[in-house]
């Protein structure tokens, strides 16, 4: 079964290269430029960015799936190297030096353990246990000598000096420099894509500020406007309200204040939230029922969609993703990372 496996992994890696390569194929022959139409419909065009807001999910999703692969693959070489240059200090061949750490640590399974596997696939086979029951065991212990050579190449790592430059894929978006907390010319940049009206988009703001006091002057958070308008009435009308708070002078504590209380959210609310912040109230009402920033959140919306958002919140952390309420401790090992990566370069 996990030869199995492995060779299905192998047959998609195949299937995933040869369209890789019928793409690039393509692409040597005829390159689009950006300023080009790809297509024009009664003599209007349609340019490679506006792909975006429809396909910018997919296209990145491609891009995670490829990342995998080549991430999957480095490691497999990592071990590999790290293998080798233990042998090479022991004065063993690879082969000699796994089967001396692992393989002749790996016990035989037990019977018990192999006819539990044995009734777990029990419908992949017609034959009874006692008949197969060899092959069974050293199926298990083949696997778990698989296992532990993978771990036994990792904890060599501690060993030997090991620097991933392979960076995941990452999307840049232009952010409004008005609606930036933290140090301007911090290193990190995180762009928030988030809803106020968004149960999960409030839950993740604790982290958010934990992270930010720790990188302090190292780290910035830039807030988009992404508002669900299908599932969320309000959201839209706290995204307006937020720019009006902003022409205030007040837009971080409406920011916060919307989401520490997501059940106000309706006109009168916020127009209350405001006059307790000590806003105008008459400006601030005025600029809401006006509708003036409505084509502005509509442009966060836009930059969210062809970056390949689409759920609150999404995270561009230098423009690596982080979907979802995640802990602070999500957001320091991305950082972290980043950082290192960062000051290696330097």
């Amino acid at each position: 079964m996990f030869r199995l496996k492995r060779m299905r992994a192998s047959l998609l890696t195949l299937l995933f290269c040869l369209a890789l390569t019928a793409s690039c194929s393509a692409q040597a022959r005829r390159q689009v430029g950006a300023d080009e139409p790809v297509a024009v419909v009664a003599g209007r065009p349609i340019y490679q960015q506006d792909l975006m807001s429809v396909a910018g999910p997919g296209l990145l999703d491609l891009r995670k799936q490829e990342f995998k692969l080549k991430s999957d693959a480095l490691n497999q070489l990592i071990r590999k190297k790290l293998i080798e240059v233990e042998a090479k200090k022991k004065s063993l061949s690879t082969e000699e030096l796994l089967k001396q750490e692992v393989d002749s640590k790996v016990a035989e399974p037990s019977d018990d353990k192999a006819k539990g596997y044995y009734l777990a696939v029990k419908d992949q086979t017609t034959l009874p246990f006692d008949q197969i029951k060899s092959q069974v065991k050293q199926l298990l212990r083949n696997a778990e000598i698989e296992q532990g050579r993978e771990k036994y190449a990792d904890s060599l790592r501690d060993k030997n000096e090991v620097s991933i430059l392979l960076q995941p894929p990452v999307v840049q978006v232009d952010y409004d420099p008005a609606r930036v907390k933290g140090n301007a010319d911090a290193p990190i940049t995180i762009v928030e894509f988030a809803d106020f009206q968004c149960p999960f988009c409030s839950k993740v703001q604790p982290p958010l500020n934990d992270v930010l006091a720790k990188y302090k002057g190292k780290v910035k958070l830039a807030y988009m406007d992404f508002p669900l308008s299908q599932i969320h009435l309000h959201a839209e009308m706290a995204a307006e309200a937020s720019r009006c708070a902003l022409a205030q002078g007040k837009y971080w504590e409406m920011h916060d204040a919307m989401f520490a209380d997501q059940s106000k959210l309706d006109e009168a609310d916020l127009v209350k939230i405001a006059a307790s912040l000590g806003m105008d109230q008459n400006s601030f009402e005025s600029c809401l029922k006006s509708g003036r920033y409505k084509t502005a959140v509509q442009q966060d919306v836009q930059a969210g969609s062809q970056a390949g958002v689409s759920a609150t919140p999404t995270f561009l952390i230098n423009g690596e993703f982080l979907s979802g309420a995640h802990s602070d401790a999500d957001f320091i090992n991305i950082i972290d990372r980043q950082l290192s990566a960062s000051s290696g370069k330097g």
